[in-house]
């Protein structure tokens, strides 16, 4: 195979930084979802434990508030599972662009289709993580609702 002068890998370099860029930026949001998800966990088992010493009449509501950590556990779990395949179609996406200048092959199809699945990953993981926001704020709300019914110095959480 001849050797491809560095006066044309110096273009593919420059078109590469782009999903380099983009693998950072997703390890970012990586870093953020792993975080909630590790919150999640922690606390559906303190809810879990909660469960199984609580009266009655809370009983309803702690098995509320882990019905929807178990939700938001799964969303958070798959918009995890979307980034890590949109870091990966990343690299992906780099290993062919050089393999493309190195080899001058006339690739265009693949390299598009490796980004645009890349982007679909991606936007698929952040839709799951607006969707997880969103169910927080439902569990919020069931929270302080039942605050709310609560009657002042009860010792209502």
């Amino acid at each position: 195979m001849p050797l491809t002068p560095a006066h044309e890998l110096i273009p593919v370099l420059q078109v590469a930084i782009g999903p380099v860029i983009l693998i950072s930026g997703v390890g970012l949001l990586l870093l953020t979802l792993t975080n909630r998800y590790g919150r999640t966990i922690d606390r559906s088992r303190q809810l879990v434990r909660e469960l199984r010493e609580c009266p009655e009449a809370d009983r309803k509501r702690l098995e509320g508030q882990v019905e929807i950590l178990y939700r938001r556990a799964r969303l958070i779990r798959l918009s995890i599972l979307l980034a890590g395949v949109s870091v990966l179609l990343a690299s992906v996406l780099i290993i062919v662009l050089f393999l493309t200048a190195l080899c001058k092959l006339e690739i265009g199809w693949l390299i598009s289709l490796l980004f645009i699945a890349c982007m679909v990953a991606l936007s698929g993981s952040l839709g799951a993580f607006l969707h997880d926001i969103n169910l927080s704020l439902v569990a919020l709300k069931l929270e302080l609702g039942h605050r709310k019914a609560g009657k002042p110095g009860d010792g209502a959480r």
